[in-house]
Order: structure tokens, then C-alpha cells, then sequence
């Protein structure tokens, strides 16, 4: 099932770059949170949606654009978790960091993950405890490397304002920082680019479970600031508790 779902989040993201090309309208609005959406967005959902309705029809899909109540989710032990474009405000920006996010969630685990960047076609995904970066039509399989000192990643929306952040980055020592956009901050952490992505600043669970799966399959660590794993249970808030990926 891996290669469909990855041939999905090109079909998706193919979606995306003709509304960023220009191609189709941008149609851009904010929903009552104040997050942008376009019509990149909604078109990406779409393709999604009747993909996974044809692939996997017995298990239900939560997507940012089409978040189901609690009510339809709480007892979910398997379901797709979707964020059609992380990183809605990369691609307002134009800086090409934005991201296809496809997960397959069971008993609280992401058991499959795809991370795809339209612009740069780069495919990041994960099953059955393996991840690989397809780039250029080369796959090859990534995991988490050492490095001394670590190169930080951190979040480009919120690294200039999040105090937490900072006050952590001056007690961890010597490092190095880059700042990206979306899940792309797993995935450098999956290929042993990165070292650490440590966030304090909200996110909800589709902007993490499909870079978590890759991390998790790449030898990384999922945990929040308690120790704990962290984890894609139904509950009734979409909200994560803050978090850190890391080799330990």
C-alpha cells in the first residue's frame, strides 16, 4: 500500500502547484482559528479523500480540512490522518516548504507515513519499521545519524517568537540552528541532517503524524516534555502537547 499512497500525495501535490504555478485561482481566507486555507488546500483534501475512499474504503480519514466531532471519532483504533498542505503559510510565501502529509494510525501509533514536497518532487515515507528519501527518482533508505556539534531545527513560523524555545536553545550547549517550514523538520531529523527538532509552540496531530512515522522508522524519538511518547489516540482536542524528536 505504501507506493499508492505515495503516488497519492504526488497526485495531491500536483493538485497544489497549479494553484501556486497560477494556474488555478489562489482563493485565500482564514478559517475562524485564524490559520490560512486556499483553494491549494481544499483541491489537495479532495484528491486525497476519493484516493483513500478507493484504496481503503473501511478506514475512516481525518484531515485537517474535514475534521470529523468527537463523537464519530472517539472509539477510531485504526484511520488515515491527513494535512493535505502543512504549511499553508510557506506556500503563501512562496519559499517551497510546504508539504503532502498521509498517515495510517493504529492504536495510537503512525504505522505508515509519506511526507511529499511539490516543488522539489523529494518524497520522505516510512512502513514496517523503514524509511526511505526518494529524490530524482533514487530511493534510498535514511536513518538518523550523530553529529558534533547537532544542527537544530526549528519551526521558521515560530522561532523568532518563542521564548520557551530560546531559553532552551541557550541551555543545550554547543549547536548549530536551521529554520524550516511544516513536517520537513521530521524528515531532516529521519535522514541524519538534523539532530534535534524540539517544539514548545502549538500543533495540532495532522501536522505531525506522517513526519512522526518517517522519524519513528528512521531510529528517531517522538516524546513530549513529560518523557512520554508521543501518540494519535482520539481525543477530543486536535492539539499536541509540545514535543521533541531526537536520535535519544
Amino acid at each position: 500500500m505504501l507506493e499508492q499512497i505515495c503516488q497519492l500525495a504526488r497526485d495531491a501535490g500536483d493538485a497544489i502547484m497549479a494553484v501556486y504555478d497560477g494556474e488555478q485561482p489562489l482563493d485565500a481566507r482564514h478559517k475562524k482559528d485564524d490559520s490560512p486555507v486556499t483553494a491549494a488546500d481544499i483541491a489537495a483534501h479532495n484528491v486525497i479523500k476519493a484516493g483513500l475512499q478507493t484504496l481503503d474504503p473501511q478506514t475512516p480519514m481525518l484531515s485537517e480540512e474535514d475534521p470529523q466531532s468527537w463523537g464519530e471519532r472517539q472509539n477510531w483504533t485504526r484511520y488515515w490522518l491527513v494535512d493535505p498542505l502543512d504549511g499553508t503559510k510557506e506556500f503563501l510565501k512562496r519559499n517551497g516548504e510546504f508539504t503532502v502529509n498521509i498517515a495510517l494510525i493504529e492504536d495510537g501509533i503512525p504505522v505508515l507515513g509519506v511526507v511529499y514536497v511539490p516543488v522539489t518532487k523529494v518524497m520522505y515515507s516510512a512502513a514496517e519499521g523503514k524509511a526511505w528519501k526518494e529524490e530524482q527518482g533514487v530511493r534510498q533508505q535514511i536513518a538518523v545519524k550523530e553529529a558534533h556539534p547537532p544542527l537544530v531545527v526549528v519551526s521558521r513560523s515560530h522561532f523568532s517568537n518563542d521564548p520557551e524555545l530560546q531559553d532552551y536553545l541557550a541551555q543545550l550547549g554547543e549547536h548549530q540552528t536551521v529554520a524550516i517550514g511544516s513536517s520537513l523538520k521530521f524528515c531532516l531529523v529521519a535522514e541524519g541532517t538534523a539532530q534535534l527538532y524540539p517544539r514548545f509552540g502549538p500543533t495540532n496531530i495532522w501536522d505531525t503524524g506522517a513526519g512522526h512515522a518517517v522519524a519513528l522508522a528512521a531510529g528517531a524519538q517522538v516524546h513530549d516534555w513529560k518523557g512520554q511518547t508521543l501518540d494519535y489516540v482520539p481525543r477530543e482536542s486536535f492539539l499536541n502537547p509540545g514535543f521533541r524528536v531526537s536520535l535519544f
